[in-house]
């Protein structure tokens, strides 16, 4: 019966070391989207402010 518990928390520490590294690394990837839309934007919003200046 040890045995048995002892194999599957070992599983269940593997599966979720696994789990937590493909979501580690999911988020490592999605984040470059995320601050080039933002640094789009904040161009965006700098050319509409330096035509008001013209203007």
């Amino acid at each position: 019966m040890g045995d048995i518990l002892f194999q599957l928390t070992s599983f269940i520490l593997l599966f979720g070391m696994i789990f937590a590294i493909y979501f580690f690394v999911q988020a490592l990837v999605s984040r470059p989207r995320q601050s080039n839309s933002i640094e789009q934007k904040l161009d965006k919003i700098i050319e509409l402010l330096e035509k008001d200046k013209r203007e």
